[in-house]
């Protein structure tokens, strides 16, 4: 294969059908994004590996929503991996890019090394929000931490928020291709059964899952069950060279998972690396406070400086110009 067409589906996800089994689904490459990501900090590898996940989630779910503004994913706990938070901002028009970011609140004292990045998070919940836009009330939906990955809190999200059968399996972490540097890869496949065919609720006495969560196998029966775990029995082959790439094009994966499914591909989103940070955001974020209170927030030089957490972008800001009880417009020359 040319290096043209690996390259041609990295930072890509692909949507398909799976017309006999009435399943829907996303294929994703994260290749310079995940790259981007991760550069912007210098995690323990066993917190990036967590970002990368939560990535990948991201881009997954991000591009099966009718999103007009933003999709986010949040991960809280009470271990040392505090907090993992991703972006996923829809495409602005037709052939755009989505855009996505993430990061990792850990605590610097604790000892990671050599523990699995699961169990770094604790107790605590994964959450899903969606954001429309002005005018528009967001949505958000909360899980408890459970099963022993980010990806399997996903999937009881869906099985206890939206009741849709959900499968997801990830790969990715650092690799090199012959001539290059070593750079991180990540890839995936989202299954979902499509939602008019998942019409069972919750029953009373919960679900089979940890603390009576919801699974799959509670929502499903019949003929819609038969199809479901034969997708997922299909999708239990994979191997981990096949979702990252960069040799396998999703077009190939699918064919060789699921060509007695009768796959149909559509359009592929590509998706890039992106933050939506600003000095006019700073600057509003900082509208409440008071002047006693920027008084605390300035430095010995004289300023108040803020870092993006997701793109570490550094502002420098007049603190006679913050607030709302600010002596100065921020666009005053003295």
């Amino acid at each position: 294969m040319t290096l043209g067409s690996q390259i041609a589906w990295d930072d890509t996800v692909l949507p398909f059908q799976l017309d006999r089994s009435d399943i829907r689904g996303r294929v994703a490459r994260l290749d310079g994004v995940l790259e981007q990501v991760l550069a912007q900090h210098d995690y323990p590898p066993e917190i990036e590996a967590l970002v990368a996940e939560a990535a990948l989630l991201t881009a997954l779910i991000g591009q099966t929503i009718k999103l007009r503004w933003k999709l986010s994913l949040q991960v809280r706990g009470d271990g040392p991996a505090r907090l993992i938070a991703t972006d996923y901002f829809a495409p602005s028009d037709d052939g755009r890019p989505a855009r996505i970011r993430a990061y990792a609140s850990y605590d610097r004292e604790a000892t990671i090394e050599g523990k699995e990045p699961f169990d770094l998070i604790g107790k605590g919940y994964f959450a899903i929000l969606i954001d429309q836009g002005e005018g528009m009330t967001p949505y958000q939906g909360i899980t408890p931490i459970a099963g022993g990955s980010l990806s399997s809190c996903a999937e009881t999200y869906f099985a206890q928020s939206e009741q849709l059968p959900t499968r997801f399996a990830l790969s990715f972490g650092e690799s090199q291709l012959n001539g290059q540097d070593t750079h991180w890869r990540g890839g995936g496949v989202m299954l979902q059964h499509m939602p008019e065919a998942s019409p069972l609720a919750p029953g009373a006495d919960g679900g089979s899952g940890d603390s009576g969560l919801m699974k799959p196998e509670d929502i499903l029966d019949g003929e819609e069950a038969e199809h479901w775990n034969r997708a997922n029995v299909l999708l239990d082959t994979v191997e981990e060279v096949e979702l990252i790439g960069p040799k396998v094009q999703p077009t190939d994966l699918l064919v060789r998972l699921f060509h007695e499914e009768a796959p149909r591909v559509f359009d592929a989103q590509p998706v890039s690396f992106g933050c939506t940070c600003s000095e006019d955001k700073v600057r509003q974020s900082m509208s409440i406070y008071s002047a006693k209170d920027i008084a605390h927030m300035t430095t010995e030089e004289g300023l108040v400086t803020a870092d993006c957490q997701f793109c570490g972008a550094h502002y420098e800001l007049d603190p006679a110009t913050l607030g709302f009880e600010a002596s100065k417009r921020d666009d005053d020359d003295g």
